[in-house]
């Protein structure tokens, strides 16, 4: 659209105004193309016809959305009032310093300290893009220091301005964040140093001006060197044009350089009083200015520093002493009194006492030094004149003397400081700081400011020659049409000032004549340049003066003094005089061929743009104007090699009066630094650029639904643009961003606006539409309930009179009795009808009745007999479930009486093990008895001989067995082939069978009941048994209970021994009677299977009867004559016959299944009573062991012997019984799979013949009879050979024999399910119990070769040996992973696996064994959390360990208040011989280290997650609110593909929760962790929100808050709301409440006082200033309402800290939770490699 048109009422401009510079005005009137005057109003309210040029009408004003903006080309409106008031906008009142305008930082001196410096915010931008924070220093910083790693790239950051705009500490904050962010790992502490060269330049470079009390009168250059891995190596400083005339010249209220006064302050220090000097008023030099103190600093207090960094560069007591003699000597030089004598001559006294003094610093002839003061010497070729000077000339010569010597002295100190950054390798790359003077104009204009304005006019166009390469590429990235954009090139006045016969070189050539003046230098400058360059004026007043047209203004010079600067001599004879100083620092000064300060000038070659007159003679001087030409063109050497930063110093106000903002002075320096030029660049392309995503997201109000409807938003874009702007030229697509002229988005920002506001125009135009049709709808009811009340009053008043009254009252009598009679003849006539209606169809319905019911009478008596049957089957079978459900319960609280009593047994096995292996300790007492044995030797061999016969007589029966093994596989083949036979002859039967059913169903129900009566029977029956066993049991305790008394007696050792002599002989007596026993069983086994034939043959005999009868009777034909089609169909129509039938087959199942099912059940109970009974025989066979091992040891030798020939005879014997009593329980089995069989086939074909019923009753209660006594029967034999064994002491045959009985229950349990797997299974059994036989006799050869050895109780030690101590720490704590091994184990396994080593060495009583273990211990803990310290798991682990282990230590000190919850097993393990509290103390040192490293692996994991999550991700739907972004975010260093969101937060903090618990970490540590973890969320989200200005608006504080009770609950779901982590997030949720409340009135203010007790007030105050509106309806916070929050908080006291400390650690405390796991059920899973340790 054209330009003219935004020209439009309510739109404001800017018009210029003498004392703001601009002011801001008011459309009121819409301009038309072509009028003279602009209807404007100004902020006063007053009405102004603005006169305009339609050529050039005032400047837009951004709309108020865009003002406040961290960049200026954000800006829509792009000129000089735009940039002014932005600037002014976040300077006043939003406190903020630094802008950005494209790659420019403006930077305001505040004239305050404010809190933006400290580590914790150097620490906020490290690694930050420069775009994402709001404008720092630090940012600037960050950005070089990134660019120059990604790109290995020199960088340079330069650094201008006014003096007093505050350049030196902007160059100084830079250096310390290099020296913050880059630390090396080295001692040499090189940042300290680079950091400490910042002082010294300042004390001898820096003085107190008009402007500013610390201005750098010197320029300065310093390279920050960095290796590659980018960390501060050392560094190399140059400087530019000393202003040396400052030495012997101030100006009112100006000093001299800070070191004279700190000299002067500290003179009566011992060190200093052979200096001579006194106060700064006791010297001209110091006291010309009038001002010889500072208010604020203290020059003693400066000097001590200025000295410590002296000697932190390494520049000792006797440097500093030569510097400060020289320093001094200047001092008393410029009080030496020179005298005039007459007017051509002077002289100086040789008494005066301040020239001695300096001859005496210096170790001069003081002679001739008064001498050569006064007179000068001309040497021609004939003679040499000595020609006196006047007083003036004397006092010149002094004075050039004295900034001579301090001259050489500043180089001096400059080049020892470089020495001492000097580094030994090699430099990878470079940053430079460039901190050099701005554009300056006074009003005087010397040749000090025409060098400074040279200096800036090049520094300006090597500034416009980058920003316009910048510019360049930017579009060529986005593929837009480059066209080249006109910019100010200030080549010529580079040219008129240094090229061939420019204003330097005639300079030069006038200083080289011997009577060159300064009028004939100006002279020249008229005759060359006036009226022939335009950049070169003459004053029309003055003729000593001469202008040039610099870049920023016109400065106007003074000619008087350029020829004498430019030369800056001294009288050869002063200097021969100082050359023979016997003071080699004074004397090195002034010597021929000085050293070179700077490294640089013998490696570049300089070229200037045009060809410089070289000097004919080379050995004339160089003047300082070449000199200064040369550095310069070096240095843009060097910039031009480097990527420039720049940071643009900006004076507010020139009075130093904090956040004042003077318009005139900062549009003066805005011009001179270059910012409006930048800006001027930018808006004469396309200044403003969005994304295409930011784009839609801000402007999709503007879409319509069918362009919204597009998929592609690049598109949608396009469309939008190309229908809201008709000109093409205004905008350009680029490849991911929109290019926009300046002021289209201004445009778009109006159309926006007026789009909401129209919206907001219909809401509430709809809203107060409604509000008022609802009042008028209530006032116009309520009028009418008056006026009703009103009229009928009023009507009854008229109409009221006694003839009216009687009139109405008879009218009424008669209207009554006439609507009755009317109504009861109505009444009457509607009865009649109604009756006879009702009669007919009365009679219509009971016909119909009639009729159908003769229909539907066979029908219903069907359906009665059916459904009462369905309900039936219903009924039986909820019951059946009902008692599936109980019959289940009982079943598993049988399996958790089983599985607690195996538990037990476990217990039990685990001790006789331990025992076992604790009497292997005894084999030494053994070996003594060596000697005995071989007496038995001859006895041993019978005995073996006789094993090797019954190992042949076993080897006999095993081949037997195989032979069984083979007949029972053709059984069950033939078995196999019968069953399929047998389920097709059934199939064939069952098809049959199915259309018999119908009529039978009430008997086959009799059946069913009948049998689950019976099986009620067999359940009661077996119930009795359980009984019966447990009697038993109870039986087999007491006898425990009187053998444990037994064994408390111990008086009659030796008649015990006798009795169990004998009983072992009984017992062997009884050993043919088993076999008696074993023979009847297989009689009775074959018996058993006959009764089974004969009642299979009789059962199919029965089953063929009974077909055959059934067929006969039953006359299909009869059935289906007498039901007919509609009969079927009603009986198949929901399919109830075969629901029937399939009930019924069903039934049959479940029956089956419960009956076998109860029938595992009580079985497994006999099992499991019998392994009680196992169990408490084996319990009497320990009470009995422990009461032999108190026998002497030839006793146990016989018993021994005796035992082994018993065994040798027993061994076939058992063999034989066990193989035969696993063949009885497979007979079993087989006969109880044969009555499920018998069962299936009796429930599908004895449907009628109740006969059979009761026969198969019979059989099954006589077969569970024969199973019973059977049962009763092993239960005698296995109590017998449990009794052979325990008498045997075969521990070892016992556990085989008890696993193997224990697997053959559970698979018989498994087989009873189907009869194939039943089959399938016996070959696995009879392979198992091959297996068995064969373990055995390995078993029973084991205790013939070896002799059994006492048993013993752990103790809970682990015994080792000292050597081994090396494999322990490697296996267990450096080789260990806790990932895989940490979920099978017990938490702090390692630990108490340690401590029980200690335990080993304190039961030793071995101090060195001990200390040894213990060291080697926490050295391997250390070496392990060394060389893991960044991975979370094993810290994790170790941590938890280490935690675990220390408790140990304290749990088992034997100390009372560690002891209070131990159980008195573990009081008995504790320590008995050492105290370690010192090692306790050392593991909690490690512990809390460990900790320390373990937050801060956490931390790093989870930091770089943070600020995007809780900040930037945006889950909120509406509540995006994108901004037009400037330069700096466009061009950000780094491209963030990978963006967290709050889940990812979540996520890590679940890994870190679940991988702590999985480790075992105690719930307080892992607490206190969280608690950590959370602080560092709240302080790094609240940091970046007080550096991010973008981010403090009403919006973000929703977000912020949404993620905060994500947080929360996170803390609910795991549990931890009692670790206090929610409050470490209170001053978050503080910060974001306040972004949200209103910031209007006195209440509010109040209110946010009390509320925000979390935050500071410096905090408070920089979100209120920081609040951002999203919107134009969002108000911006008032400075004033700023002021009064700030009021309402001055009595607060709390710490004016702006940042919170993100470093900040909490104390960590480690509980004392003693360990609930003995120490004496520990094993060592073999995982852990430890074989070599032996439990104890």
């Amino acid at each position: 659209m054209a330009l003219a048109e935004l020209y439009t009422q309510y739109n404001r401009v800017w018009i210029p105004d003498n004392e703001e510079v601009w002011q801001s005005a008011e459309i009121t009137k819409n301009y038309k193309a072509g009028d003279r005057f602009l209807h404007v109003q100004l902020e006063d309210g007053t009405e102004l016809n603005y006169p305009v040029d339609p050529a050039a009408l005032p400047p837009l004003r951004n709309p108020d959305i865009l003002v406040g903006e961290n960049d200026l080309t954000a800006l829509s409106y792009l000129h000089e009032p735009a940039v002014l008031h932005n600037l002014k906008v976040r300077f006043v009142e939003s406190k903020l310093i630094y802008t950005y305008s494209g790659i420019i930082l403006v930077a305001i001196n505040p004239y305050k300290q404010l809190p933006l410096y400290g580590d914790a915010i150097i620490h906020a931008y490290s690694g930050q893009n420069m775009g994402d924070m709001d404008p720092h220093i630090f940012a600037v910083a960050e950005e070089a220091y990134k660019q120059m790693a990604r790109n290995n790239k020199n960088q340079s950051i330069i650094v201008s301005g006014e003096s007093g705009a505050g350049k030196t500490v902007s160059a100084r904050y830079t250096m310390r964040y290099f020296a913050t962010v880059s630390k090396s790992s080295s001692n040499a502490h090189v940042e300290d140093k680079v950091l400490a060269s910042n002082p010294i330049t300042e004390a001898v470079g820096n003085a107190k001006t008009m402007r500013n009390d610390n201005s750098s009168r010197f320029g300065k250059y310093t390279e920050i060197s960095f290796d590659q891995s980018y960390q501060i190596i050392g560094a190399n400083m140059r400087t530019y044009l000393l202003e040396k005339s400052r030495v012997v010249f101030q100006s009112e209220n100006e000093r001299n350089y800070h070191i004279f006064y700190q000299l002067c302050a500290s003179a009566m220090r011992p060190e200093f009083k052979n200096l001579k000097l006194g106060s700064a008023e006791e010297f001209n030099y110091t006291r010309m200015g009038g001002s010889t103190v500072i208010e604020g600093i203290d020059d003693r207090a400066n000097m001590v520093e200025t000295q410590k960094t002296f000697a932190l560069l390494g520049l000792k007591g006797d440097f500093q002493m030569d510097v400060f003699k020289i320093l001094a000597a200047i001092l008393h030089l410029g009080n030496v009194e020179i005298t005039a004598v007459g007017d051509e001559r002077s002289s100086i006294s040789l008494e005066d006492k301040h020239l001695n003094i300096f001859c005496e610093l210096l170790d001069l002839n003081c002679d001739k030094m008064a001498r050569w003061l006064c007179h000068r010497k001309i040497i021609t070729t004939s003679e040499t004149v000595i020609k006196p000077m006047t007083r003036a000339q004397a006092v010149n010569a002094r004075d050039a003397l004295a900034k001579k010597i301090y001259s050489h002295l500043f180089d001096f100190v400059v080049e020892r400081i470089n020495q001492a950054l000097q580094f030994p390798g090699k430099q990878h790359t470079f940053i430079g700081v460039l901190d050099i003077y701005g554009f300056e104009t006074f009003d005087v204009n010397s040749f000090e400011q025409f060098c400074i304005n040279y200096a800036n006019e090049k520094l300006q166009q090597q500034f416009n020659l980058h920003v316009f390469k910048l510019e360049q590429e930017e579009y060529m990235k986005e593929d837009i049409p480059w066209t080249l954009i006109d910019f100010y090139d200030n080549q010529p006045v580079i040219d008129l000032i240094e090229a061939k016969m420019g204003i330097l070189e005639l300079l030069d050539e006038e200083c080289l004549l011997p009577h060159g003046t300064d009028e004939n230098w100006l002279q020249k400058l008229y005759n060359n340049f006036v009226n022939k360059n335009t950049l070169f004026e003459k004053p029309r007043m003055s003729n000593t003066s001469f202008i040039i047209q610099h870049f920023a203004d016109k400065v106007e010079y003074k000619c008087e003094g350029f020829l004498e600067k430019n030369r800056d001599t001294v009288h050869e004879v002063l200097t021969e005089v100082l050359k023979d100083s016997k003071f080699h620092l004074c004397a090195n000064f002034f010597q021929d061929n000085p050293v070179s300060v700077s490294p640089f000038s013998s490696t570049i070659n300089i070229k200037s743009a045009r060809p410089v007159l070289k000097s004919p003679n080379k050995q004339l001087r160089m003047t300082v104007g070449s000199k200064f030409r040369s550095s310069l063109s070096l240095l843009m050497v060097t910039l031009n090699a480097t990527t420039p930063h720049y940071v643009r110093c900006i004076k507010p106000n020139d009075e130093k009066l904090p956040f004042e903002f003077d318009s005139k002075r900062v549009a003066q320096q805005l011009r001179a630094c270059g910012v409006l030029e930048t800006i001027r660049i930018s808006a004469q392309s396309y200044p403003s650029r969005w994304t295409y995503i930011e784009f839609f997201s801000r402007y999709s109000i503007l879409m319509t639904q069918q362009e919204l409807s597009i998929n592609d938003k690049k598109q949608i874009c396009k469309i939008v643009l190309q229908r809201l702007i008709q000109d093409c030229n205004q905008y350009q697509f680029g490849r991911t961003k929109i290019f926009f002229r300046a002021g289209q988005v201004a445009y778009l920002e109006k159309l926006r606006s007026d789009k909401l506001r129209h919206a907001c125009i219909v809401i509430q135009k709809s809203v107060r539409g409604w509000l008022q049709r609802k009042k008028f709808l209530c006032v116009k009811q309520a009028a009418i309930t008056i006026q009703q009340y009103f009229r009928g009053q009023r009507t009854v008043r008229q109409a009221i009179t006694a003839r009216t009254l009687k009139q109405t009252w008879a009218a009424i009598i008669i209207q009554k009795y006439c609507r009755g009679y009317l109504v009861r003849r109505l009444c009457q006539l509607i009865h009649v009808a109604a009756v006879t209606i009702q009669a007919f169809t009365r009679g219509f319905l009971a016909r119909k009745k009639y009729r159908k019911m003769l229909e539907e009478h066979k029908a219903v008596i069907l359906q009665k007999y059916a459904r009462a049957w369905l309900a039936r089957r219903r009924f039986q079978n909820i019951r059946r479930f009902v008692l599936n459900i109980q019959l289940s319960y009982r079943v598993q609280r049988l399996q958790k009486k089983i599985e607690e009593q195996s538990r037990e047994n476990h217990g039990l096995l685990e001790r006789l093990t331990n025992l076992a292996s604790a009497r292997m300790n005894d084999m030494d007492t053994i070996q003594k008895l060596e000697l005995d044995l071989e007496k038995l030797t001859a006895q041993k061999r019978t005995y073996e001989e006789k094993g090797k016969k019954s190992r042949e007589d076993s080897e006999q029966k095993i081949l037997k067995l195989e032979n069984q093994n083979k007949e029972l596989q053709e059984q069950k083949e033939t078995l196999e082939i019968k069953l399929q036979e047998k389920t097709e002859e059934m199939k064939e039967k069952m098809d049959d069978l199915t259309k018999q059913l119908f009529n039978d169903v009430q008997k086959e129900e009799n059946q069913r009941m009948i049998l689950e009566k019976n099986f009620q029977k067999q359940k009661q029956d077996y119930e009795k048994d359980i009984e019966l066993l447990k009697g038993e049991i109870k039986i087999l305790k007491e006898e425990k209970t009187q053998l444990q008394h037994q064994i408390q007696q111990e008086i009659v050792i030796q008649d015990g021994l006798k009795m169990e002599v004998g009983q072992l002989t009984k017992q062997a007596q009884k050993i043919p009677e088993l076999q008696k026993e074993i023979e009847l069983l297989q009689a009775q086994k074959l018996d058993v299977e006959k009764q089974a034939q004969s009642q299979k043959r009789e059962l199919r005999e029965k089953m063929s009867e009974v077909t055959k009868q059934l067929l006969e009777s039953y006359d299909f034909e009869d059935v289906r004559s007498r039901l007919s089609t509609e009969d079927l169909e009603c009986l198949n129509e929901d399919g109830e016959l075969w629901f029937a039938y399939e009930g019924l087959k069903k039934a049959t199942r479940v029956l089956e299944s419960h009956f076998q099912s109860q029938k595992e059940i009580y079985e497994k109970e006999i099992e499991g009573l019998n392994f009680k009974v196992e169990h408490l025989s084996q319990d009497i066979n320990h009470l009995q062991k422990l009461f032999r091992e108190e026998n002497d040891i030839n006793d146990g030798i016989r018993l021994e012997v005796s035992r082994l020939t018993s065994e040798n005879l027993v061994i076939p014997d058992l063999k034989q019984q066990v193989s035969e009593l696993e063949n009885q329980k497979l007979d079993l089995e087989n006969r109880l799979q044969e009555q499920t069989v018998k069962l299936k086939e009796m429930s599908n074909q004895l449907h009628f013949e109740l006969e059979g019923d009761r026969t198969q009753r019979r059989t099954n209660e006589a077969q569970n009879e024969i199973d019973i006594k059977e049962k009763e029967s092993l239960k005698v034999t296995s109590q017998e050979t449990e009794g052979l064994s325990n008498g045997l002491m075969q521990d070892e045959i016992q556990d085989e024999v008890k696993s193997k009985i224990k697997q053959e229950t559970i698979r018989l349990t498994v087989e009873n399910m189907d009869l194939e797997e039943e089959l399938d299974m016996k070959d696995r059994i009879i392979k198992k119990l091959e297996d068995q036989i064969k373990t055995l006799t390995k078993t029973i050869e084991k205790t013939e070769a070896h002799m059994p050895t006492l048993s013993k109780e752990y103790i809970g030690m682990m015994e080792y040996k000292k050597e081994d101590e090396e494999r322990i720490i490697q296996n267990l704590i450096l080789d260990l992973k806790p990932r895989g091994v940490v979920v099978n184990m017990i938490p702090g396994l390692p630990a108490h696996i340690l401590f029980m080593c200690v335990r080993y060495a304190d039961y030793l009583n071995d101090a060195d064994m001990l200390k040894s273990f213990m060291s080697v211990t926490i050295d391997g803990i250390k070496q392990v959390a060394k060389e893991h310290s960044e991975d979370f798991e094993m810290l994790s682990f170790w941590l938890s360990n280490t935690y675990y282990f220390l408790n140990c230590l304290k749990q088992y000190s034997g100390e009372e208040e560690f002891m209070k919850r131990n159980t008195p097993r573990q009081n008995k393990n504790c320590l008995k011989h050492f105290d370690l509290s010192e090692y306790r103390q050392i593991l909690s040192d490690l512990a809390i280290r460990i900790y320390h490293q373990f937050i801060i692996v956490m931390e790093n994991n989870i930091q770089p997650m943070i600020v995007p999550g809780m900040l930037e991700y945006e889950s909120l739907q509406g509540i995006s609110g994108l901004k037009p972004t400037g330069f700096r975010k466009r061009s950000s260093s780094i491209d963030d593909t990978d963006t967290y969101t709050m889940t990812s937060i979540l996520q890590q903090l679940s890994y870190f929760y679940s991988t702590m618990c999985q480790n075992g970490l105690d719930s307080e540590l892992l607490k206190q962790a969280v608690k950590q973890l959370f602080f560092l969320i709240g302080a790094i989200t609240l940091n970046s929100l007080f550096l991010r200005k973008d981010m403090c608006s009403c919006r973000k504080g929703m977000q912020i808050r949404c993620n905060i009770s994500y947080l929360e609950e996170w803390l609910k779901d795991k549990n931890l709301q009692s670790s206090n982590a929610k409050e470490t997030l209170e001053p978050l949720a503080q910060a974001a409440w306040l972004l949200q409340v209103k910031k209007i009135t006195d209440d509010d203010a109040k209110e946010i006082c009390e509320h925000c007790t979390s935050l500071s007030t410096v905090q408070i105050v920089k979100i209120l200033n920081s609040y951002t509106p999203i919107d134009d309806f969002e108000k911006r916070v008032t400075p004033s309402f700023v002021r009064k929050v700030q009021a309402m908080l001055n009595n607060r006291e709390d710490v004016p800290q702006l940042m919170l400390d993100t470093k900040y650690l909490f104390q960590v405390t480690f509980p004392f939770t003693p360990s609930p796991h003995a120490l004496e059920m520990i094993q060592v899973p073999s995982s852990f490699k430890l074989g070599f340790l032996t439990r104890v």
